[in-house]
């Protein structure tokens, strides 16, 4: 019982802290007031504001602000001293902006007049806490996971002679490092930025579920504008299967190309609409200008790569997200598919393409559903012939 107050009353305290930071303590919508104070009187403060739409436009009109992210920003050491608080709740709160704040930070840093932009060293001081907690609860440990043994008949098939001892010599066959052991840090360095950041994200996944549809409709909008590519190729993925077979698996044998001459024009030409081509009308209608913009193209590494794409596979999958929501990872997936196919990467075309047949299959699945189900309600009135009652037989 003492523990549970104790961790009400941080609650309710850090709550009327952030009350008192922000300009506009209240949000008028349909002529009623709600004021972020009166949160601090729920039962449960911490997942108040978390629901609380109010409160995240408040502080995300905050963390917009062009002076935001500094280190004499008042938000940023709220959700640095919040983060460290080591409260559950508190900390699923500064998880939900953590979208908005990355996104933020890595759109400023790699504008293109990023060198006039004032200290980030706010924004680098939560991702430090966050960074420092995961380090901290790892002990030193990297994250591992298990691959089965495809040689067998099946996932759960147990040898009967047992395991053969040649794949003894190998242990670390079966086994994928999905996170390597990390390393303390001081300060977000240029070279350990996408790796501190990438730490960030995966914290973010393990408590995506609980996050409000809003953290996860700002990441996607962040994702696909950090993949920057806005081309034909993106919006022509689903409709010309052969060309995408061509981008993701080469352009087959080389009997294609000795073909008419129209289809290596066609080809060429294809390269053409591939060609990397940075989108500048798009990121000016977005902002992206001064480094105070909602989104930009960004460097893009493995470390940063693998954790968009588990929170994005959450939000095109997962049956409990809203349309819009799904709709946003979509085009996100088929941006940052459109992204791996002019880096020539891979490893991101197999991982995003992956996700894009994910999305195709449940969307057709669901508008078979729906048309099933369409069909099955016009014929509800439908009058059918009474069945007889079964007669069942028993011998004495």
């Amino acid at each position: 019982m003492h523990s549970w107050w104790e961790s009400v009353s941080k609650q309710r305290s850090r709550i009327l802290s952030l009350s008192s930071l922000l300009s506009g303590d209240s949000h008028f919508e349909d002529g009623d007031v709600t004021p972020i104070s009166s949160l601090a009187d729920s039962d449960r403060p911490a997942l108040s504001l978390l629901s609380s739409r109010a409160a995240y436009s408040l502080i995300s009109n905050s963390l917009c602000n062009p002076a935001s992210g500094s280190g004499s920003d008042p938000l940023c050491q709220w959700l640095y001293e919040t983060y460290l608080s080591s409260d559950p709740p508190l900390r699923l709160v500064v998880l939900s902006f953590f979208p908005l704040l990355v996104g933020m930070y890595l759109s400023r840093i790699h504008s293109s007049d990023s060198t006039s932009l004032p200290s980030l060293s706010g924004f680098e001081a939560v991702l430090l806490a966050i960074y420092a907690a995961e380090v901290k609860a790892r002990a030193g440990k990297p994250i591992l996971v298990h691959i089965p043994d495809l040689s067998q008949p099946s996932l759960y098939h147990t040898p009967r002679n047992g395991v053969d001892k040649s794949r003894d010599s190998n242990p670390t066959a079966s086994v994928g490092v999905l996170s390597p052991q990390l390393e303390p840090q001081i300060a977000v360095k240029s070279t350990k930025r996408a790796s501190i950041v990438g730490v960030g994200l995966q914290c973010y996944f393990k408590e995506i579920s609980q996050m409000p549809a809003w953290s996860k409709l700002e990441f996607c909008k962040f994702s696909a504008s950090w993949a920057g590519q806005d081309c034909d190729c993106k919006e022509k993925i689903d409709e010309d299967e052969d060309k995408v077979l061509a981008l993701t698996n080469g352009f087959g044998d080389s009997s294609s190309f000795n073909g008419s001459s129209g289809r290596s024009l066609e080809i060429e030409e294809d390269f053409d609409r591939l060609a990397i081509r940075e989108n500048e009308e798009q990121l000016s209608s977005n902002g992206g200008g001064g480094g105070v913009g909602r989104g930009v193209r960004i460097p893009l590494p493995w470390e940063l790569f693998q954790p968009t794409l588990r929170i994005l596979g959450h939000c095109l999958l997962s049956p409990l997200n809203t349309e819009d929501v799904k709709d946003a990872a979509s085009n996100a997936v088929r941006s940052l598919y459109a992204r791996a196919s002019h880096d020539l990467n891979p490893q991101a075309i197999l991982a995003t393409r992956s996700l894009v047949n994910l999305d195709t299959s449940a969307r057709t699945s669901g508008k078979t559903v729906a048309a099933e189900t369409v069909n099955g309600s016009s014929n509800v009135n439908t009058p059918s012939k009474a069945k007889k009652p079964e007669i069942l037989l028993a011998s004495k």
